[in-house]
């Protein structure tokens, strides 16, 4: 609107958003050309050129202010502006220009003053900024004590001087804190944000009380990593000495979020610190921690359990205002940042139960594992995405400018570790780590920010780590000369104790006397846990997870899955019907019709029908149901349409979300597996009421997962009591579509399988996978699923059910063969998914009539259903397991192992496969036809 302007265009437009929030903020000439502008009339332009003039040295080049520097504004950086005068002050044209030139300064504080921030401990501070001389700005040492307007600066009268102006910014823009945020594109945000930190100079507000509390829990977090240190030596904890603000910080942000509307707080975080956070957050019992390191009873943990620093605890801590906040420590395993997508997705099915912003995901992140790990820009990318959202993620990267032996200039090529988040066009506050005062400031200033806008906000505190990597780590023997500053720095706590001494704040001795208090507590603790027992299981199904049950899959009932005929016709009908006006696509609209007429016909119906019917019923019973995938709306192999779009305007119709009763929401997700699988697990841990599906697009996409599929789905179990019901539908079988989309890598998940943590299934019938479904929500044993879902027999001809087998049929783990007569069979092909059907095309082609062909429909866990199937088969009949896949994949070593253990060996067991490959499957059609004709010969061979 004020491009005209130039490098003035800025500082009009500032005045402008003044003008519009009240016209009495700017001058008369300037309210006049406003008031035109906005009549439509074209006022002349109240800037004018200031006439040059010699300098204060008089040879025409301005004496540079001594302030942190900071790069020129762009359109002066070819060839700057000469240090200018004003040929007559009371010219309004020529002061008008001149309050431009001083807004270019401004604006130049703004935008690049955290490149000059004092915000390294281990650092010297910056020299002064060449890129903030006044030349480059047209001003001079002459106009320091010209007062010029202010409008737009928060913290200063309606006018100051320019030496005020520059020592203003300088302190709110470079001094522990150094802030990106001109980059938001909101401008609602962007000017609340810069009032906030201008109207303040960028510091925190602190009364005596708080600054006492900072300090208690600076000394907590120091003397309880310096007590462990000496009980324990030699032992792993991770410290978090160095960064010992992030205690203090996380202590009075839970308390300012209260304030602002924060109910409950999800933390993930890493190991470093995550002890302190333990015992100084969550309050822990410190007990429990010492009996966690002196681990005095082997028999309890074996192959179970996990290391003390991955565990998580929850706790509702008391306020200063005299309420609670929920607070939860996530679990995480070794994989650092992986946690975050599972604190998301924990937070947004707590959000679903609450209003929005009143559950904050906090992430505390590592530096180098923040730049590093491609899990964090696929968590970043969710944050505006509807099914994804969480209304604004607070992170926390503590910086210790290390990652293990790396450096930086090593681990990215870029100068913040949190440039990732440069996607996100939010706010990002660098903090000195040694200013305990500052880093409050930036946890004040996020949780506003997030509690009003939605948005992430990062916070990066530079501090160090005072040992290596672990305990056990020697770090000067990469890191010598990082290491010498850091053997001379005293801790933080001893830093911030001499400040407030020397400020009067607090004397020597009530620093000291917090410091005594918190060792003889820890001391006395120690004492106690020697005499007792508290080596304690992590706290588990609580709260919404009560009417829930682990452990054997043989302790659970099974359920009554069925639906009655008149309901699934009812809702077979509801489904086809559409919104007035609604243009559905011609064929979608036929598939709905199709699918209607064949359920009250009571004809075969497809998958996409028995899926559709499953989640109906369930919507119908008041469950939820939540499925997320690349394709989940229409499906990959276009089965589903579950959302229907509009012909003519494009608009979303989806409707089993309009069945009245439950809730059903399917999202399209990113192209992304880690981030977006991780989300589901963590919906599933806050949600066990619900059918939380994940749908790969090819089963063998789970790939990009398997840290959250190994780490958290199959373990979290066996390591930290934690259940999850997630579904994880994986495309598999071998059509001929090449090594990448054939195989889900079963024999991985059966590798897995131990204890009954996962069930595993490879179906064969819409009504199984109807009965499967509701299975998962209504039987109160939460394990998760994985059903690897077919391609081909989305259509097949065969794989079909009827309304009777939803009506009055169960979910089946082993389906007999009915069409053989036992007394005539001599062999028994035992098989899983789609090969079942080509073996029965085979068979029926040869006529044979001495093979049963018995599905195996889950895998894991195999109970005594199969043992009851095999036994019409006579002693010594040959029992062969067939596969498509290679030998050295699919479930063979799996049945392998197992099999005579459960059915024993009366049926001499062996197998017919693809033979063992590296690759899952060949990328020739030709030769998977040819494959597959040898491996069906073989198999029905006499």
């Amino acid at each position: 609107m004020f491009d005209d302007f130039g490098i003035n265009a800025g500082f009009v437009e500032d005045l402008h958003a003044q003008y519009r929030q009240s016209p009495q903020l700017v001058e008369e000439h300037w309210r006049s050309y406003f008031a035109s502008l906005e009549r439509g009339a074209s006022p002349p332009s109240p800037l004018a050129p200031a006439a040059p003039s010699k300098s204060a040295n008089g040879n025409g080049a301005a004496h540079a202010f001594k302030a942190p520097a900071v790069a020129p504004a762009q359109p002066l950086a070819n060839g700057a502006v000469h240090a200018a005068g004003v040929s007559a002050r009371d010219d309004l044209l020529a002061t008008a220009a001149q309050s431009g030139r001083v807004y270019q300064l401004v604006n130049a504080y703004r935008v690049r003053g955290h490149l000059f921030a004092k915000i390294d401990p281990l650092g010297t501070p910056p020299e002064a900024a060449p890129e903030l001389d006044l030349s480059n700005f047209g001003l001079s040492e002459a106009d320091y004590d010209v007062e010029f307007p202010t409008v737009g600066i928060g913290g200063l009268p309606g006018r100051a001087t320019l030496r005020q102006i520059i020592a203003h910014l300088s302190e709110t823009y470079c001094g522990s804190i150094g802030v990106e945020f001109t980059h938001i594109e909101e401008p609602d945000a962007r000017e609340w944000l810069q009032s906030a930190m201008e109207s303040t100079r960028n510091r925190a507000q602190l009364d005596n009380a708080e600054l006492v509390r900072i300090l208690k829990h600076l000394t907590d977090a120091e003397i309880f990593e310096q007590f462990v240190h000496k009980n324990f030596v030699g032992a792993k904890r991770f410290s978090c000495e160095g960064a010992e603000s992030m205690i203090a910080m996380l202590d009075l942000l839970i308390d300012y979020g209260a304030g602002h509307g924060v109910e409950e707080i999800v933390i993930g975080m890493a190991h470093r610190g995550r002890l302190n956070v333990l015992a100084n957050i969550l309050n822990k019992n410190v007990r429990e921690i010492f009996a966690a390191f002196r681990d005095s009873n082997p028999e309890r943990n074996l192959g179970r359990g996990d290391v003390k620093y991955h565990l998580g605890e929850s706790m509702d801590r008391p306020t200063t205002a005299g309420g609670t906040v929920h607070i939860s420590l996530a679990f995480n395993p070794s994989h650092l940042e992986f946690v975050n997508p599972v604190v998301e997705g924990r937070v947004r099915a707590k959000q679903d139960r609450r209003k929005r912003l009143g559950v904050m995901p906090l992430l505390i992140h590592g530096d180098a594992a923040f730049m590093g790990q491609g899990v964090i820009p696929e968590t970043l990318n969710l944050a505006g995405l509807e099914g994804y959202s969480t209304g604004g993620t607070v992170h926390l990267v503590v910086n210790n400018q290390i990652g293990f032996t790396t450096l930086p200039q090593d681990s990215r090529s870029t100068r913040y570790c949190t440039d990732i988040t440069r996607m996100m066009k939010v706010p990002v506050f660098h903090v000195n780590g040694e200013d305990p005062e500052a880093v409050i400031q930036t946890a004040r200033l996020a949780t506003e920010f997030r509690q009003r806008f939605g948005k992430d906000v990062v916070i990066d505190m530079l501090c160090y780590r005072r040992y290596g990597h672990n305990e056990g780590d020697e770090p000067r023997f990469t890191q010598p000369l990082m290491y010498k500053l850091i053997d001379q720095k005293p801790t933080v706590r001893e830093v911030y104790v001499k400040k407030l001494v020397e400020s009067g704040q607090i004397t020597q001795q009530q620093g000291d006397q917090l410091k005594a208090n918190r060792q003889a507590a820890l001391a006395q603790a120690l004492e106690e846990e020697k005499k007792g027992d508290y080596l304690k299981p992590p706290k588990a199904m609580e709260g919404v997870w009560t009417p829930y049950i682990g452990g054997a899959d043989k302790n659970v009932e099974e359920v009554d899955t069925s639906v009655p005929r008149e309901v699934l016709g009812d809702l077979v009908t509801r489904l086809a019907e559409l919104p007035p006006g609604f243009n559905a696509n011609p064929k979608v609209k036929a598939v709905l019709d199709t699918r209607r007429e064949r359920v009250l016909k009571d004809q075969a119906f497809d998958w996409g029908t028995g899926e559709h019917l499953a989640f109906a019923s369930l919507v119908n019973e008041d469950r939820m149901i939540r499925i997320t995938g690349q394709d989940a709306r229409r499906g990959t192999f276009t089965h589903r349409h579950a959302t229907l779009f509009d012909a003519q305007t494009g608009a979303r119709h989806t409707p089993l979300a309009n069945l009245g009763k439950g809730v059903f929401e399917v999202h399209d997700s990113p192209l992304s597996e880690a981030g977006v699988l991780g989300f589901e697990y963590g919906y599933s841990l806050d949600r066990p009421d619900a059918l939380v599906i994940w749908e790969a697009q090819f089963g063998d996409f789970a790939n990009g997962a398997q840290v959250i599929i190994d780490q958290f789905i199959v373990s979290a179990e066996d390591k930290w009591l934690r259940l999850s019901g997630l579904v994880l539908l994986l495309p598999h079988g071998y059509e001929g579509q090449g090594p990448e989309h054939s195989s889900a890598r079963i024999e991985r998940f059966l590798q897995l399988s131990a204890s009954d943590n996962i069930q595993v299934c490879n179906l064969t019938t819409p009504a199984q996978l109807f009965h499967a479904l509701r299975r998962q929500v209504l039987r109160p044993w939460r394990k998760p699923l994985v059903i690897f879902t077919p391609k081909s027999l989305l259509r097949h001809k065969e794989a079909v059910s009827t309304t009777a087998d939803l009506a009055e049929g169960k979910f089946q783990r082993v389906i007999a063969d009915a069409d053989t007569d036992p007394a005539k069979v001599k062999r028994v092909l035992l098989c899983t998914g789609k090969v079942y059907y080509d073996l029965v095309d085979a068979r029926r082609k040869l006529g044979r009539d001495d093979v049963a062909i018995v599905r195996l429909e889950q895998l894991y866990p195999i109970n005594d259903e199969l043992s009851r199937v095999l036994s019409a088969y006579a002693d010594g009949t040959r029992l062969v397991w067939v596969q498509e896949e290679p030998r050295n994949m699919g479930p063979w070593y799996f049945m392998s192992a197992n099999l005579t253990k459960i059915i024993g060996e009366r049926l001499p067991l062996s197998v017919v496969s693809r033979p063992a490959a590296a690759s899952p499957a060949t990328g020739s059609k030709a030769s998977h036809d040819l494959e597959q004709q040898r491996l069906l010969a073989e198999a029905l061979a006499r």
